[in-house]
């Protein structure tokens, strides 16, 4: 990778930091901000920060907090402006930003609260107009922002300025689109109770900003990034309106880089070192924008299209043509665990090692059969030993409705039955009273957690009985990071770890599956898989010798799908595999029809894994490989 960051950015129109991680990049941007600070100390200045909320800089928060407290970083000069606010909503309500800031940077710090400024969500809807006109004033009177940090939507909204804000806007009311109330509907019990109102500055008030830093973090930002820097401005992309700004830096993860033409295609902006991954991406995205198969593009194809050089250096069209192609078909296998006593040249796994010992890690009750569903069956039917880690409960994702129905069933098994009842019905009753009176954002009690737990674990229970998966080999983690019963999580832990690391030297496996679908707005896909990548990095440094035959295959489906240049195994299904997928997804009631936390894709899981793994199967098609109904595809990781 360091060789196509490093190439000249030449189509970019905005200082953009590609940065190995989010945690790299947070550390560069809370320096920056520190230096801000430190700056106008030494000169008895004060520093007027803006300041962003939501997911991308809660990590920031934190460490200015840890700064402020070993580092000795004082904000008793700093005076600060939040970007807004929602509409209405209480300043002491769990989703306000009011309580979002002091709880995560204002409650730890050194500031004077007079010099803490945030968009008033409880004034008046006649007094409105008045508070914005006073909060630009406000800004005005303070010498203007220093240093304004944003975050950016999908959409490519900054602050609350939604697609269609103007570039002359100001601090206002607005309303806010689907898709943002969508994305931010994980903060509250569902998307109706998110506020459909928020106060917000304009982007003329930003631009004002002497700095600004937009950070961006994993691949859902990817296109709104891509635009934003390459693109016209346009209220269609308000952070488009960033070009307009001499001292402007956007910090982003290579996930959120990925659209960007140094990373997505190098060739249009300079010399390439030609590796067979980027010959691969370059010839797949060459017959895909002119509409070809591999084997018919043409010399002149890759010379209009800024590829020459790619001849030049290997070769002619043909031959190019022919090692991309025989690179797309070897990554196609029916036996995702290796062909029993057949050898395959260039197959994606191995055969030496027959039947494998598999392990499967859901970080949801749900992601093993919605993402990986038909590979699971072909691993079991092709006799491998398949056991499924499922990593957390998921309790926090079944809804209140059906806990009751759950309830409501075990109330009358007892009674149809006559026995003593194993759960006592005083508790059964209590948990429908504690349910019908519970309040929005209310934590549930530990006995309802428990039973939102059960009801996952009874589907997941099914699902692999579904498949034919012993029931021994179905493993509930209940990782503690999860455990919270709330949306947002504690960070990974060494308890995590632990609990993963003994069960791998348990088993032993030669092949694992991880979630890879970072997109999971909730972030859990992404703690779970960095807890399976620690334990085997600590395995690995502690030398068992198991760990040297164990290969690591990633999955997606729930959230994206992978591209079809990185795809390194395609397991393809037929459509009486798909439909048993599918059945197997409905197992899983407590998520269908109604998921509370679904992010800004509205449709169903079962849908959006369909639809996916149709998408790949008509990919490969296009480019001239054989056309199958639907396709799992996989990414191997080298730990």
């Amino acid at each position: 990778m360091s060789n196509i960051t490093s190439l000249p950015a030449s189509v970019e129109k905005i200082n953009v930091d590609i940065c190995s991680d989010a945690k790299s990049g947070t550390l560069k941007a809370a320096q920056q901000i520190a230096e801000m600070i430190r700056y106008k100390q030494k000169r008895n200045q004060t520093c007027v920060l803006g300041l962003a909320t939501g997911s991308t800089p809660k990590q920031l928060y934190a460490e200015l907090v840890r700064m402020h407290k070993e580092e000795g970083l004082s904000f008793s000069n700093v005076v600060t402006f939040n970007l807004d606010e929602y509409y209405p909503i209480n300043k002491n309500a769990v989703q306000s930003y009011y309580n979002f800031m002091h709880k995560h940077l204002f409650s730890h710090v050194d500031i004077a609260p007079e010099n803490i400024h945030i968009p008033d969500g409880e004034v008046t809807k006649e007094a409105i107009k008045s508070a914005c006109t006073e909060y630009e004033r406000k800004i005005d009177a303070a010498g203007g922002i220093d240093l304004q940090i944003l975050g950016i939507g999908i959409n490519g909204h900054i602050g609350f300025n939604e697609p269609g804000a103007g570039i002359h806007t100001k601090t206002r009311l607005v309303n806010l689109t689907s898709s943002t109330r969508y994305t931010n509907s994980y903060e509250f019990n569902k998307l109706s109770e998110v506020p459909r109102m928020a106060i917000t500055m304009g982007i003329n008030t930003i631009l004002k900003s002497k700095q600004i830093i937009l950070m961006a973090w994993g691949e859902s930002k990817a296109a709104a990034i891509q635009k934003a820097v390459e693109g016209e401005e346009t209220e269609i992309v308000p952070a488009s309106f960033l070009q307009n700004h001499d001292s402007t830096t956007f910090y982003i993860d290579q996930a959120a880089a990925a659209q960007l033409t140094r990373i997505n295609a190098p060739w249009l902006i300079g010399e390439c070192n030609w590796t067979p991954p980027l010959i691969k991406k370059a010839v797949i995205h060459l017959a895909l924008q002119l509409k070809k198969t591999i084997l018919s593009l043409t010399t002149e194809d890759y010379n209009n299209n800024g590829l020459s050089d790619l001849l030049v250096e290997k070769g002619d069209a043909y031959e190019v043509n022919l090692q991309v192609y025989y690179m797309l078909r070897d990554t196609i296998t029916g036996w995702p665990g290796g062909k029993k006593d057949f050898q395959i040249p260039n197959h994606p796994e191995r055969s030496d090692i027959y039947p494998k010992k598999v392990i499967i890690f859901s970080p949801h009750p749900d992601d093993d059969i919605i993402s990986m569903g038909g590979t699971f069956q072909r691993l079991h039917d092709q006799e491998h030993e398949v056991h499924v880690a499922y990593q957390t409960s998921g309790n926090i994702a079944v809804t209140d409705e059906f806990v009751t129905r759950f309830v409501d069933f075990a109330v009358g098994f007892n009674h149809i039955v006559n026995i003593e009842s194993a759960i006592p019905e005083q508790i059964l009753n209590e948990t429908k009273e504690y349910i019908s009176s519970k309040k929005p954002k209310q934590i549930d009690t530990p006995i309802i957690r428990e039973i939102k737990g059960l009801i996952r674990r009874s589907e997941a229970k099914a699902t692999c009985n579904y498949v034919g998966i012993n029931p021994e080999h179905i493993h509930f983690q209940n990782l503690p990071f999860y455990e919270t019963g709330t949306i947002e999580k504690k960070p990974m832990g060494e308890k995590d770890v632990q609990l993963t690391k003994e069960l791998l030297r348990k088993i032993k496996p030669h092949q694992l599956f991880c979630a890879g679908d970072f997109a999971d707005p909730h972030g859990t896909h992404l703690v779970c898989f960095n807890v399976v990548l620690k334990a085997l990095q600590e395995i690995k440094a502690e030398k068992d010798e198991w760990v040297k035959d164990c290969w690591l295959w990633l999955y997606k489906g729930a959230w994206q799908e992978w591209n079809i240049e990185d795809i390194e195994m395609a397991v393809p299904m037929s459509p009486s595999q798909v439909l048993q997928k599918r059945n197997g997804i409905f197992i899983h009631q407590s998520q269908k029809d109604s998921v509370p936390f679904q992010g800004s894709d509205n449709r169903e899981f079962w849908q959006r894994a369909e639809e996916r793994n149709a998408a790949t199967a008509r990919l490969y098609a296009d480019l001239g490989l054989p056309h199958y109904s639907a396709i799992e595809a996989f990414v191997k990781w080298n730990f």
